[in-house]
């Protein structure tokens, strides 16, 4: 769908935008009413958690039931353009998270859903939906009983035309409502069956590993056309400004959704949630401003990060921790057991789905070479080829031979003992890379092998690597590089200019609704790569030699839980460390809980981190406050000031301590009690952009500058279009260690410079940096 209207508006380029987590509790006059403090920060646009109808009492809306209204819960379609009126009054646009990839498996809600359930394949609605309707005998596994279907018929009960099981409704196939129960669950389009099913017999695509979300066909153009009407309507009648694209990597085919998306929107500021590898770059085609700036956070805090301390920590850790061979020890091999762990366990349905495909172009195929492929050799060829893929997935705009490469599949075939079996992994590889097979069956497969990949990697890495490799827990962050977390100056001002280049409306965060651990908790924790040998010691002592300690990984990554956190509530501490265990998946998990187990760290939480051996690691944290505040300022400074359209988390204009989700999706106070001196730098660097839009614009200038002397490597510098510099304090402890400052200085660009945080001081020419960081650890310049 296009619109005139959309066409006419000229896309505007935020300066900066703050989210905001729409939920019941807070609406959007919840919002409208913040607006006025919103606007005296100086970001030029809100940016709105999915909006669209989600199901009842959901804290986040990604859970999406009906695309083509806004949710009533918050406020409905008046109130969000309420709040649209309120915003441009003061100033400010919109921008929108929108969820395209999925939708809540929820029929008693979903209506399309629920007519496709009903009516089955020949449904009108049953295009909307990534089901595998040759499988399961043309049924769709509905996996929600909570036990085996013969224990749970005395809970299915016929309601009229409805079949429903505790909270649950099904809708009945016409005419078989009276039909006895076992006959009657037979002659649906779909069969109910214990939950534990779904890991090996689902037949419809979901997100990740989630049941409860079931994948979307965007990649029709009804369906986009459908989805997609509510949200081009109101970008064309300017209540909506941007769009923030969650998981594209979920879609059949993320380059043709999003040209489709660019010309439906004239061209809208919009970004996509793409997770980027190390040294991966977002394909040069993609219509976007760019990614919501994960990337960005990586760079930011491996500023902050000690190269050789982040090394002796991991040594320290092994030493401690003495991790298991199945994960723990080394980056790259706990990475790879977890793959070898999701892709034969939580993602085995998807596995094959991909076997079954594969089978089928490979028997259709008047090509020898791939023909006489059994099926248990073409599901070991793609599993060995998907767990080595060291970046999301491949994408038709980008050499899917550089993806999944040759050496890649020189490692898979060393899992066939036999050389004529592994034969299996070229014939893979040749389907995957599109150099064999073709028709719809080699399209599908290329498709869903690329959709497993991205499901793969965010689960093997995020959700379960970053829980068992724990020896820095600020580098365990989404699109973060455990094994190497430290980012020098000279790559970080590569960075920021090949940003400038490439992408200079991209997004940037550092603190989201996804994020592991707030920006101001990492900023504390990476303090710890400055004194690996104290932070080692401490724990031996508090550990008291593992007496209650369930593991000592555990104890690890608990104790810098609660130095990251600081003095926080044991529940929130105890929440998170139940979440960190599950997700590892080595004593206990989601699917498989081990309750004496799960006990014993309860009581070990209890007795030890939120007890009273917490005493010396608050003590420490207190030692090293000024150095975390140098980190915290810092970070916040860098981040306002980059090149790219930075996004203040809701809350983060203060201090922000947060744990992983749903702890950093609570709710939070407008204006804050007491922003201090982040608040502070958060509003001058927002207020000068807002002021300066083209110093720091798609169209500004990108430059290091270097301080000299002593402890130049301490100063990390630029200058934006020769008007506005910014300088920050790194590694301040390591500082303070070799002496301080002495006579470092920093060359400024020729003219008078005044400080923003500090108004009545001023500098030229080569400023002593002592001088500079006296007032504050970071220093904001404007030319005077």
């Amino acid at each position: 769908m296009t619109s005139d209207a959309s066409e006419r508006r000229e896309p505007v380029v935020p300066t900066a935008t703050y989210r905001l987590q729409l939920q019941p509790t807070f609406p959007f006059a919840a919002a409208a009413r913040a607006v006025p403090y919103l606007t005296s920060l100086g970001v030029s646009h809100l940016h709105l958690s999915p909006v669209l109808e989600a199901l009842p009492g959901s804290a986040h809306g990604y859970d999406v039931v009906d695309p083509t209204r806004v949710r009533d819960e918050l406020g409905g379609e008046e109130g969000l353009r309420a709040l649209a009126r309120t915003a441009r009054e003061h100033g400010l646009g919109l921008v929108v998270d929108i969820v395209p990839n999925h939708m809540a498996m929820a029929p008693r809600y979903n209506h399309t859903l629920w007519e496709v359930l009903r009516e089955g394949p020949a449904s009108p609605y049953a295009r909307w939906f990534d089901i595998d309707w040759e499988a399961q005998d043309g049924k769709v596994l509905l996996p929600v009983l909570a036990h085996p279907v013969g224990r749970e018929t005395g809970e299915l009960t016929v309601d009229g035309d409805v079949l429903r099981y505790h909270d649950h409704a099904f809708p009945l196939r016409e005419g078989t409502g009276r039909l006895p129960l076992p006959e009657l669950l037979d002659a649906q389009w779909y069969r109910p069956v214990w939950w534990r099913l779904a890991r090996t017999e689902l037949n419809y695509r979901r997100f990740f590993s989630i049941s409860e979300l079931i994948g979307v066909r965007v990649e029709d153009p009804e369906v986009f056309r459908a989805t997609h009407a509510k949200i081009l309507q109101l970008l064309a009648e300017g209540v909506v400004d941007g769009l923030r694209v969650d998981h594209p990597d979920g879609l059949a085919d993320p380059d043709a959704y999003l040209r489709r998306l660019h010309e439906a929107t004239g061209g809208r500021w919009t970004v996509v949630e793409k997770i980027l590898s190390d040294r991966e770059h977002l394909p040069a085609s993609w219509p976007v401003a760019g990614t919501t700036g994960y990337d960005a956070l990586r760079h930011v805090d491996g500023l902050f990060t000690d190269p050789a301390g982040a090394d002796e920590l991991v040594e320290r850790y092994r030493r401690f921790a003495a991790p298991r061979d199945d994960g723990g020890g080394d980056w790259e091999a706990t990475v790879r057991r977890a793959a070898h762990t999701v892709i034969t366990h939580e993602l085995a349905a998807e596995t094959e789905r991909l076997t079954r495909v594969a089978s089928r172009v490979c028997a259709g195929s008047p090509d020898p070479a791939l023909s006489d492929r059994a099926p248990w050799a073409l599901r070991t060829a793609l599993r060995e080829l998907l767990v080595r893929l060291r970046v999301y997935r491949p994408y038709a705009s980008v050499d899917p031979a550089s993806v999944v490469t040759e050496e890649a599949a020189g490692e898979a075939r060393l899992a066939f003992t036999v050389p004529e079996e592994g034969e299996a992994v070229d014939v893979v590889r040749d389907l995957v890379v599109g150099r064999a097979g073709s028709g719809p069956d080699a399209v599908e497969l290329r498709t869903r092998f690329a959709q497993a990949a991205s499901a793969l990697r965010a689960k093997s890495v995020e959700d379960t690597a970053y829980y068992r490799y724990v020896p820095l827990l600020s580098a365990n962050e989404v699109g973060g590089d455990p094994g190497h977390p430290a980012v020098s100056p000279e790559d970080f001002h590569a960075y920021c200019a090949r940003v400038q280049r490439d992408w200079p409306a991209t997004g940037t965060v550092v603190s989201t609704h996804d994020t592991k651990r707030s920006a101001d908790v990492r900023a504390a924790l990476a303090v710890l790569t400055e004194c690996p040998r104290i932070w080692a010691d401490l724990l031996d002592v508090v550990s008291g030699g593992g007496e209650g300690v369930p593991d000592r990984q555990l104890a690890w990554a608990a104790w810098q839980t609660v130095f990251g956190l600081g003095p926080a509530d044991a529940e929130r501490v105890r929440q998170a460390l139940l979440k960190h265990v599950r997700e590892a998946g080595l004593h206990t998990s989601w699917t498989e809980q081990e309750p004496a187990y799960e006990e014993a760290v309860e009581r070990f939480v209890a007795e030890g981190p939120c007890g009273a051996p917490a005493g010396p690691v608050t003590a420490l944290r207190t030692a090293l406050e000024p150095h975390i505040r140098a980190n915290v300022l810092g970070t916040a400074l860098v981040h306002l000031t980059m090149p790219g359209v930075p996004d203040v988390y809701q809350g983060t204009e203060a201090e922000y301590r947060a744990l992983v989700d749903p702890d950093n999706r609570r709710p939070v106070r407008f204006p804050p009690a007491d922003a201090g001196d982040k608040g502070a730098v958060t509003v001058a660097a927002l207020r000068l952009r807002a002021r300066r839009p083209e110093v720091f614009g798609p169209s500004a200038a990108y430059a290091p500058l270097r301080a000299e002397g002593q402890a130049a490597a301490h100063c990390a510098a630029f200058e934006r279009s020769g008007e506005v510099v910014t300088a920050v304090t790194r590694l301040s402890l390591r500082l303070a260690e070799a002496g301080g400052w002495r006579d470092t200085r920093l060359p400024l660009p020729p003219g008078r410079w005044a400080d923003t945080l500090a108004p009545g001081r001023e500098f030229q020419g080569q400023v002593r940096v002592a001088e500079l960081f006296a007032h504050l650890p970071v220093a904001l310049l404007e030319r005077a």
